[in-house]
């Protein structure tokens, strides 16, 4: 199952996170209380209601989230994995009522622009990758935008947890190079 949106931020950062866990982020206020500080971010990324897709930099950007099973896990595909960038560790994500991408700043009880991805219920593991779809020939038009069919800008997978695993809580999504 696949869902894909161009989703934005101005805040320099993105997530995946869970609706129950931020109905109580109804203003500015609340907004600040829960995920101003990293400390704050960490506590989410920790509990598993938020998977940080921190790139430091604001603009919108295209999204495409896998949802794989058991049987079938999601993966990148053989043309994904040519233009990757960078990959993260798997992050924990608990699925009690879907989840949703959005800039960080739109997290909430009234979310702003954003991609409803219906999760199932349960642990999930999730690794966030960076895709150059630039560099693939043939998948811009003459002003540098993408043409229909180019990559997205950012494929997350999103896989039953399986076995014991070890978890990225970095509130930073990928290791500096």
């Amino acid at each position: 199952m696949e869902f894909s949106e161009t989703v934005m931020t101005g805040a320099g950062m993105f997530g995946i996170w869970s609706p129950p866990a931020f109905r109580g982020v109804v203003d500015y206020g609340t907004w600040e209380a829960e995920l101003l500080e990293d400390h704050d971010l960490f506590r989410h990324i920790r509990a598993g209601v938020l998977v940080p897709i921190h790139i430091h930099s604001d603009g919108a950007f295209q999204f495409l989230v896998r949802i794989g099973t058991v049987a079938l896990p999601a993966e990148l595909t053989a043309r994904e994995r040519e233009y990757v960038v960078v990959t993260s560790e798997p992050y924990l994500f608990v699925a009690t009522d879907g989840a949703i991408l959005s800039g960080i700043e739109h997290a909430g009880a009234r979310p702003g622009p954003h991609l409803h991805v219906p999760l199932p219920p349960g642990r999930w593991q999730v690794i966030v990758s960076i895709v150059d779809w630039t560099a693939e020939p043939g998948m811009q038009d003459s002003r540098g935008d993408p043409l229909p069919g180019a990559l997205p800008d950012f494929t997350l997978l999103m896989n039953p947890e399986h076995g014991p695993a070890g978890y990225r809580t970095a509130v930073e999504t990928f290791d500096r190079r």
